[in-house]
């Protein structure tokens, strides 16, 4: 647990040196890719189609997995949904949420309309919680929005 926290620790200080070194001047797509720790992440995106939507305008707040995120679901689950660009898109635009919505705006059972149409709730606590990822760096700034990292991938409704 300690060496996942340790890891986190590490992503989180990567991603925010990285974008406020560039003076919040690189979009969401290329702040993540610059951090290093959401390869999954980027190369999910441009298989579902997304990555020149979230270079766009915005803005947005995303709910970046990292890839130990990824890693941790059940073996084959990412390379099944890199082969289903529909399925993979719902799951990603589950961790968008339209708008720049900062730490400072969230409140303890907060629903948050996703993207993808399904809501999120938030959690706060002892940590910060989307569903049941716990978010692990927040307020990544971006120039289109901003980034607040998870550990912990977030499927939407099966209703959906």
């Amino acid at each position: 647990m300690l060496r996942r926290t340790m890891l986190a620790a590490t992503a989180a200080t990567a991603i925010a040196s990285s974008a406020f070194a560039a003076g919040h001047s690189m979009d969401i797509v290329d702040t993540a890719v610059e951090a290093g720790s959401f390869t999954t992440l980027a190369a999910a995106l441009e298989a579902a189609g997304l990555v020149e939507t979230l270079k766009g305008e915005g803005p947005f707040t995303v709910f970046a997995p990292t890839d130990e995120a990824f890693a941790a679901l059940p073996e084959g689950t990412v390379e099944g949904l890199l082969e289903d660009p529909e399925a993979l898109a719902a799951i990603l635009t589950y961790h968008v949420v339209p708008g720049k919505v900062m730490s400072t705006d969230l409140s303890d059972g907060m629903m948050a309309t996703t993207v993808n149409g399904a809501d999120v709730t938030i959690s706060l606590g002892d940590s910060v919680m989307v569903n049941d990822a716990t978010v692990t760096a927040a307020d990544i700034e971006a120039s289109n929005g901003v980034i607040h990292v998870i550990d912990s991938v977030i499927l939407p409704p099966s209703d959906m």
